[in-house]
């Protein structure tokens, strides 16, 4: 059963947002960086531009969640997608760094509500008792277009490099007509409820930050250590595929079963779990021969965040108020977007001091953490909806 109400109106927002990011990733991580010379711009400038969007992006998603909320998630998506279109017409232009910088920046702004927009939109839309898995669908949806952009675009780049500029060019064109498709998606605001204050709905929030920063400093401390590690264990990325296919397959039937559980069940039953076997897998990766165990690991790997991302996506779609969904949903991921700030310098350091164990042990010791606060802070947290909120989730025609 597809777990929305509207379900032509959230595969278009599921495929604007996978779109988006591959446009994006393909851009930042290997386009620009690999063929900003042929645009008069030294590395330096290249990182101020794409370091000016990211931060814009990261600090922006709590504002412009209540813009959304406010003046209609079609605007915003559309207002995005345009200001992405135009970074990548005038770049060859010459224009000044600074110049750049601020585009990139303002389209930082405006791209920031595309995620938590359309993770409210699938909560909104979320058929009743498949909120769990509409969520974990929704995040996981976009994975495979930020690892084609990624990759895919880098594997252009070094044989057809003077066609990558108009398949980004053509994807962005995509993006524009999705979003203006779009255009009149409003999100529905529930009427504010009795005793529901804004100081309660606060509190609910701020229950799930401290968690939502830890549990991707951990994963973020392996983000610039991603080829050092392949060539300290010997492995190249062509290697990984089977592997990574075997996991992904995994991680895919499990994230629809963890999310059933989640949904019937409470998400706190696949969460813990998840958080425990990650702190496990983490543990190994620093104590055993990774290239002796990769598809076990891949397997528990899989296993692992499929709980995870099901637990997680169900707790926060739980608690969450519905009022003014769009602003929680990013703040929320703004703190997320921390942890992964963070993560990177974090396991720079410790790779230089401790090496890979150093590394995968604090990641092992944060997911040990992230348990622990759930156990004891969690208890406190609604395990329901507010009352009287439940009946607005699914408005028809929102």
């Amino acid at each position: 059963m597809v777990p929305w109400t509207q379900n032509c109106r959230m595969l278009r927002l599921i495929a604007l947002l996978m779109v988006s990011e591959f446009v994006r990733t393909g851009f930042v991580v290997a386009f620009l960086p690999l063929n900003g010379a042929h645009y008069g711009l030294s590395p330096a400038q290249t990182g101020a531009i794409v370091s000016a969007h990211y931060l814009m992006d990261a600090l922006a998603k709590g504002p412009m969640g209540a813009f959304t909320q406010r003046l209609g998630l079609g605007g915003a998506l559309s207002a995005a997608a345009l200001l992405g279109l135009g970074l990548l017409l005038v770049l060859p232009l010459g224009w000044p760094t600074l110049l750049l910088m601020m585009i990139g920046a303002v389209w930082g702004l405006f791209y920031s509500a595309l995620w938590p927009g359309v993770m409210a939109a699938a909560q909104q839309y979320a058929v009743p008792g498949y909120e769990a898995r509409a969520l974990s669908i929704t995040s996981m949806s976009v994975a495979p277009a930020v690892v084609l952009g990624a990759l895919g675009v880098g594997q252009l780049m070094q044989h057809v490099p003077t066609q990558v500029s108009f398949i980004l060019l053509d994807g962005q064109i995509i993006t524009v007509l999705l979003a203006l498709s779009l255009w009149p998606v409003r999100l529905s605001a529930p009427p504010r409820q009795l005793g529901n204050s804004w100081r309660s709905q606060w509190r609910k929030v701020a229950g799930l930050l401290p968690a939502a920063f830890a549990q991707t400093l951990a994963p973020g401390l392996l983000v610039t250590l991603f080829y050092p590690l392949l060539q300290q264990l010997g492995l190249t990325l062509r290697g990984l595929i089977l592997p990574t296919l075997f996991g992904a397959s995994i991680l895919v039937l499990t994230l629809l079963l963890a999310g059933r559980a989640a949904d019937k069940l409470h998400p706190r039953f696949v969460l813990g779990p998840g958080l425990v076997l990650l702190a496990v897998i983490f543990w190994l990766a620093g104590f055993v021969n990774i290239t002796a165990y990769l598809y076990p690991l891949a397997a528990l790997l899989g296993l692992a965040y499929g709980c995870f991302m099901a637990g997680w996506n169900g707790l926060v779609g739980l608690t969450l108020p519905l009022r003014h969904r769009a602003v929680y949903w990013g703040i929320v991921m703004a703190v997320e977007s921390m942890g992964y700030a963070i993560g990177p310098l974090l396991g720079g350091l410790l790779w230089a001091t401790y090496g890979l164990r150093g590394v995968f042990w604090l990641g092992s010791l944060v997911f040990l953490l992230v348990e622990g606060y759930y156990l004891v802070v969690g208890r406190n947290w609604n395990k329901v909806k507010d009352a009287g909120e439940q009946e607005h989730l699914n408005v028809p025609g929102n």
